[in-house]
């Protein structure tokens, strides 16, 4: 799962309220639309699995921790032996199941927390895609720990996109309509992982600029999947928001955007 920040580059300043608390946001992802959505955001760039392959050891079985429609996990079957994917929405498996490489037997699709959720270690490598911050770091920081064979990393796995000049007035219009003004986001699970006694983190890596491109009704339904833009959120003012967004481009004639996504892995080892 991905925190709305990272795709749509808010930056306002605002005190944190309990309707923006990782429990309350993350009940959007129980809606099959926004399951359905998913396939609007950009993949993760090639070089966020070459960095993954090259850090897994033996066993090479990997949890893939808030796997959601299985971004990650469909893809690190590629020299995965096994990968658990551990997901709280059932709207999110099911939707991951029949995506392209969803039915590969290498995947154990498991409907859980990853905070109390039936685990099968040692694993070679655990990766946490735009998922971490939704998780209750003081459960699943010792139990990532204990699950990790010898040698093996935990991977806060971010995919950040660089949108052109009409980046400023999006995110106006975004900053207005959505839910809540201040939300989790993978730069505070990196902190609070820092900040642990359990784990240290040994850098970060980031990949090329991949070129991605969709028309502006993607784009504008990828701004539904996020956590704070859903349908069901804006309710009566779905149809405003949309025809705000549809303006800037239309200002400057963009039927289709084109930019650039980079991936990063944050590489945590345990103490």
């Amino acid at each position: 799962m991905t925190g709305y920040a990272e795709f749509v580059g808010s930056t306002r300043d605002a005190a944190e309220t309990s309707a923006s608390s990782p429990v309350s946001l993350g009940r959007v992802f129980t809606d099959p639309t926004v399951a359905r959505l998913y396939e609007r955001r950009p993949p993760y760039p090639e070089g966020v699995f070459a960095a993954l392959a090259r850090r897994l050891v033996v066993p090479r079985h990997v949890l893939d921790a808030g796997a959601g429609t299985g971004a990650l996990a469909r893809r690190m079957t590629s020299f995965a032996e096994r990968i658990d994917a551990v997901e709280p929405s059932a709207e999110m498996l099911a939707e991951g199941k029949q995506l392209p490489g969803g039915s590969d037997p290498r995947i154990r699709w498991i409907e859980g927390r990853a905070e109390d959720s039936e685990l099968d270690p040692p694993y070679g490598l655990i990766a946490c895609g735009e998922s971490l911050h939704w998780m209750d770091l003081a459960v699943v920081l010792p139990r990532f720990r204990a699950a990790l064979a010898p040698g093996a990393y935990l991977a806060i796995v971010g995919n950040a996109n660089v949108h052109g000049p009409y980046r400023e007035e999006v995110w106006a219009v975004t900053d207005r309509y959505a839910a809540v003004a201040k939300h989790p986001e993978t730069a505070d699970a990196i902190a609070g992982v820092r900040a642990s006694a359990l784990f240290t983190i040994e850098g970060e890596e980031r990949t090329d600029p991949m070129s991605f491109e969709q028309s502006v009704d993607e784009y504008i339904e990828f701004l539904h999947s996020t956590s704070v833009l859903t349908r069901a959120q804006l309710g009566d003012r779905v149809e405003s928001f949309d025809a705000e967004v549809r303006a800037v481009f239309a200002r400057r004639r963009i039927n289709r955007l084109r930019y650039e996504v980079v991936g990063s892995v944050t590489w945590a080892v345990p103490r």
